[in-house]
């Protein structure tokens, strides 16, 4: 990660827990990388002025009631980095499905539509057609044509349960949608329109599967049962606050 040697590395020292809950952790843990964006790679965020490279570290431990990772969100402009601080090595004793596999990520622009987000009398309007497409293609709008599934980077949360937007404390709007970083790509009707192509596989070479093996958890994540943290700012106040929520089935 590109962090500046001049900038001590970020270290969570709330009270934390083993992500089952039961065990108080070290009390001053280094964060974990997460997710390191540039701006040129994803041009419909709105990154600050004066800023090229976005940074989600967290502290891979339980935190309040529902046991959840603890965020924090960095932007920065990468050609004021200078010395580069080299990133911390994971301590052994850290939950490892609690934090990602090293990988470089390839992104790419989509469009979606809500699906849990979506208001109730719209969902009424549009039932005949969604049950006309399932006729017609099989295809589910929740699962095929809405929220893209996986890690991503704005539109809307891939809720695994009912949707909980935070506000923002200091002007009392909604936030907005940062990050959401699920334990899995996709799921077994998901994959159908949302699985690249390049890693799809023949069935009849992979067991079965239609997808290659390192395609459905590359990050190797495991959050609560198969679920997802979800990241938030407010864009109107300055300081661009966060918010977070997280959820598992």
């Amino acid at each position: 990660m590109l962090w500046p040697a001049a900038e001590p590395w970020p270290v969570c020292r709330e009270e934390h827990y083993d992500p089952d809950g039961t065990n108080p952790a070290a009390p001053s843990v280094p964060m974990v990388p997460i997710v390191q964006v540039r701006r040129v790679d994803a041009p419909s965020l709105p990154f600050p002025e004066g800023t090229d490279l976005l940074q989600v570290l967290w502290c891979p431990y339980g935190h309040g009631e529902f046991c959840y990772p603890l965020p924090q969100v960095h932007w920065r402009d990468s050609g004021a980095v200078g010395d580069v601080l080299p990133t911390p090595v994971p301590a052994a004793e850290l939950p490892e499905d609690w934090y990602p596999a090293r990988c470089t990520v390839h992104p790419e622009q989509v469009t979606e539509y809500p699906s849990r987000d979506l208001p109730d009398e719209v969902h009424g309007a549009l039932k005949g057609r969604f049950d006309e497409l399932f006729a017609e293609t099989g295809l589910r709008y929740s699962y095929h044509l809405a929220e893209a599934p996986g890690i991503k980077l704005g539109g809307y949360p891939g809720w695994t349960q009912e949707p909980v937007w935070p506000g923002c404390e200091g002007c009392g709007s909604r936030m907005e949608h940062l990050l959401t970083v699920s334990s899995w790509e996709f799921d077994g009707e998901s994959w159908r329109t949302w699985l690249p192509e390049e890693d799809r596989a023949d069935e009849n070479e992979s067991g079965g599967r239609r997808w290659k093996e390192d395609a459905h958890n590359p990050a190797g994540l495991c959050l609560g049962d198969a679920g997802g943290v979800y990241v938030f700012e407010c864009r109107t106040c300055p300081d661009r606050p966060i918010g977070h929520w997280f959820d598992c089935s």
